[in-house]
Formats: C-alpha cells, structure tokens, sequence
C-alpha cells in the first residue's frame, strides 16, 4: 500500500518507496513551499498529481550531474559560440514551465505538470528558490529549463526546446553559473539517454542523500538569510566557450 499524507503528515521512510513503481512513496499532503522544500532536503520530489492529491517520489538509484563533469561535446561547443542563441536567467519563469507543459515526452500521455504543479513553482519562483533559465532565437523564447536552488544543490525539474540544441544552450550556462557560485551538485532524479549524454550517472540513493544533507545546509554567496537564492542574472556572458 502507498501511504497517504494528511497535510500535518510526515513523509514515511525513503527506504519504503516503491521501486517498482519508479520510486513512489506516498500520496497526498499538499504543494505548499514549506512542504516541497522540506521534501527535496530528504531526497524527496512530488511529480504530479492524481485526483488533485501530489505523488511524492525518491527513487534509487538517482540520477546526478556533478557540475565539473559536464560533457560539452564539439557540436554543442561550437553552437555556443556562434551567438546563435541569447540566454536569460529568471526573466520568464513561467514561460519556461509552460513551454515543458506543452512539450511532449515519448512514453508519457499528457503532462505532469498540470495547473496545480505550475503554481507551486511559480510561487517558489516568487519565493527565490526556483530558477529558470531561457534560450532566445530572434527574441522568441525557443528552450529552456527549470528547477530549485537549495544551498549547494540545484534540483532540476524540466527542460524543453523548440529549435535544435536550445536545452543544451540552457544546460551549459546553468552549469557555468553553479560552478562559478560552488553550486556541487544537479539532481536529475531519474535517468534518461539525453541527461546521460551531458555527463549525468546514477548513484545509489543513500550516497545521494550523504551528499544531501551537507550541501543543502550550506549557504552560498549571495544567498538570503534563509537560504533562498537572489534573482539570477545571465551567467557566462563573459567567457570564452
């Protein structure tokens, strides 16, 4: 049985997620940004929701990307420095969660990123936790990604792209920005071919959440009282590619 939250509830041990079920631990409780916050400090993350109700998930293995060990192939290189694209930090948050709503991802029918799941993110974005970052083609907003700065993790939850390498160009310049603010570590949560392919691997869960726990107690630069990071500014406009 999958254990359902009240709103008071505490989220039951990570090791009782169901793995056959993708890492699935419980059902309920609410989207407010005490309670998502919270979760991602335990290694938790909603995706969805059903009948109004978040799923709450902490799978294992978890899919990482260290920062230094981002592959930026030649391609993707040379796209970058061609000044093809213009990239923007939390200048359109939610035209970037809305762009990863009306994208469409094989194997999945529909999206998880229904009304209920934009507002919580867009109030984080309000809040200073959650940060997007935008590619821009002729001033068109073609890609881009989305996630939460706690401490000195990034958690990213989703990317889109309209034109070809756009997510990339995203991905690049946020790891530009994380390196240069000692951001250590991405949470990709689950593994896919195309966060393989930009250096992300698997690591057992109770690594991950070792790792966890010092580095969302840390604070950056920059960071509030609080430990919400300030607005982002574009990042890397300065350096060679």
């Amino acid at each position: 049985m999958i254990p359902y939250l009240r709103t008071l509830d505490p989220f039951p041990p990570v090791e009782s997620a169901r793995a056959d079920m993708g890492g699935l631990l419980a059902v309920g409780a609410d989207l407010s940004p005490d309670r998502i916050l919270f979760a991602y400090r335990q290694g938790i993350f909603p995706w969805g929701t059903v009948d109004g109700y978040p799923l709450w998930y902490s799978p294992d293995p978890r899919m990482v990307l260290f920062p230094e060990e981002f592959r930026l192939t030649r391609s993707l290189a040379k796209t970058l420095r061609s000044g093809r694209y213009a990239v923007r930090f939390d200048s359109n948050f939610a035209g970037v969660i809305d762009g990863c709503a009306a994208t469409p991802r094989p194997g999945q029918d529909g999206t998880w990123i229904n009304r209920q799941m934009r507002d919580a993110y867009c109030r984080l974005h309000e809040l200073g936790w959650a940060h997007s970052v935008e590619t821009y083609a002729e001033g068109d907003l073609v890609g881009g990604l989305y996630g939460l700065a706690i401490g000195r993790m990034f958690y990213g939850e989703s990317m889109f792209s309209r034109r070809n390498d756009a997510s990339k160009v995203a991905f690049a310049h946020l790891v530009r920005y994380l390196l240069a603010h000692g951001i250590e570590m991405i949470d990709c949560q689950m593994r896919t071919e195309h966060l393989a392919s930009l250096g992300g691997r698997e690591i057992p869960r109770a690594a991950f959440l070792r790792r966890l726990s010092g580095l969302t107690a840390s604070r950056p630069s920059g960071a509030a009282d609080d430990g919400a990071h300030p607005r982002w500014s574009t990042a890397g406009r300065d350096l060679e590619w």
